[in-house]
């Protein structure tokens, strides 16, 4: 939600016109629907107007959801409902900056160990209570300690110490430099909600964003109102917004199409091209850092030998999944997260490429003729399943024969990720690449690898 909030503000602005302000924003997984003649040339200087209701219908919830962003995978359902009604000490702009939010300004020392975030006067939560730094002090130490069940505790282990310097200063001591902290500081798990909320109180949703929670079933539905004594003069936009979570892709897009709602996510590749012929849907693609995955636990046998898992990641036909799939889409991967529009993309390796031969190899190695394994999938993106399916197949001419076993998309990631031995992912790009590194869903039992053994 931040990330649409600024680009209405360059829109408002002029800094952008509605030709990119669309672009941008289904940059962000969404397609937008808008009447027929919005984007003739005479419209682009049209200022925005205020009021109306944004229906959105979003796949990605649970009824495990929360939302203050600790515990359970968070979604974009859960997301988007959260950053609506919440905020964090900065924000990521379209461009991949880090700029304030609840923090007016900082300071960090030579050695970018110590960060001073100065916050906002004036800010009020929802319940009427002024914005202070114990607030924020509360709300990070949340993720903090051995004791925290914080999916967001791997990207916040390098804070050594978290205080506040009077009201409106709050002070982290890191335990070594880290130059992209206010980035950090910006991800969905680290939000801010008063000082002394516990778990019982998240459901409320009590928070300083654009909006004020009105209605909250975890995986069915969201609603929220204008706040009025939002920070940011001049918005929201919206007087009200009310979030589907509606998993099924067909659904969704029929949802779209028929003007039940105004934007979906994640529309379906196979049948973007008609789409995109609908009166009054526009559908805009740019890169993004999102990526598909199938996590294994490292502390579960098989998957503890690195042979084992240099076979599985011969034995899947990348192309193949691009073409099929993703319908070209976007572009292989290569066992690491670091997209092409990164500073750091290592162009440089050589591309996996499926191999049954390399993958019988790699089973040799680990003492092995041929792998029994269950591959756990739901639909958490829209192929998700079909992924599986054709893992499988491709799996099997290396003599690794993979039980596919669907689940459900509700639980999935409180009760398969991060639980079931291997399974199904898509993972969310970091706007830094360090801190990929440590991202929540690839924590812990999982950790990033590209193993380089050589026949």
């Amino acid at each position: 939600m931040h990330k649409f909030e600024e680009l209405q503000r360059r829109l408002s602005d002029g800094r952008i016109g509605r030709r990119d302000f669309i672009k941008r924003a289904t940059a962000l997984g969404m397609a937008v629907a808008i009447p027929g003649g919005l984007l003739a040339e005479e419209a682009r200087a049209a200022a925005p107007k205020q009021g109306g209701k944004l229906r959105q219908a979003l796949r990605g919830g649970s009824t495990t959801d929360t939302l203050f962003g600790v515990v359970g995978g968070g979604d974009t359902h859960q997301i988007n409902t959260q950053w609506q009604i919440l905020s964090n000490l900065t924000e990521v702009t379209a461009d991949g900056e880090a700029v304030g939010e609840l923090a007016e300004s900082w300071e960090v020392s030579d050695d970018a160990t110590e960060w001073i975030f100065n916050l906002r006067q004036g800010v009020e939560f929802h319940n009427g209570k002024t914005l202070d730094a114990e607030d924020v002090v509360h709300s990070i130490n949340v993720h903090r300690g051995e004791d925290s069940k914080s999916i967001g505790k791997g990207l916040i282990t390098g804070v050594e110490d978290v205080r506040a310097d009077g009201k409106q200063t709050v002070i982290f001591k890191l335990k070594s430099g880290n130059a992209d902290f206010p980035h950090v500081m910006a991800s969905a798990r680290f939000s801010i909600a008063p000082a002394g909320s516990t778990e019982a109180d998240w459901a409320k949703g009590i928070g300083t964003g654009p909006y004020i929670l009105t209605e909250w079933e975890p995986g069915i539905r969201s609603a929220t109102k204008r706040n009025p004594n939002y920070f940011k003069e001049g918005k929201p936009y919206f007087d009200e917004v009310e979030t589907l979570h509606v998993a099924d892709v067909t659904a969704r897009t029929s949802a779209l199409q028929t003007g039940e709602v105004d934007a979906i996510d994640d529309p379906e590749t196979k049948t973007l091209h008609l789409l995109k012929n609908v009166p009054g849907v526009v559908v805009h693609e740019v890169g993004g850092n999102s990526h598909y995955t199938f996590p294994m636990r490292m502390d579960l046998a098989p998957f503890d030998d690195v042979n084992v898992r240099s076979a599985l990641k011969y034995a899947i036909d990348r192309e193949a999944m691009l073409q099929i799939l993703l319908r070209g889409h976007g572009y292989l991967g290569n066992d690491h997260p670091i997209s092409k529009n990164q500073r750091f993309y290592a162009s440089e390796i050589p591309q996996r490429s499926y191999d049954p031969e390399k993958a019988k190899f790699h089973l040799k190695q680990a003492g092995l003729s041929s792998l029994d394994a269950t591959l756990w999938a739901g639909e958490i993106y829209a192929g998700g399943v079909d992924s599986a399916v054709l893992y499988k197949e491709h799996a099997a001419k290396a003599g690794i024969n993979l039980e596919v076993k669907q689940v459900p998309t509700d639980g999935y990631w409180s009760e398969v990720w991060n639980v079931k031995p291997f399974c199904v992912s898509v993972w969310y790009g970091q706007p830094t690449e360090d801190m990929m590194d440590v991202d929540p869903g690839i924590r812990g039992r999982f950790r990033l690898e590209r193993d380089t053994l050589d026949e």
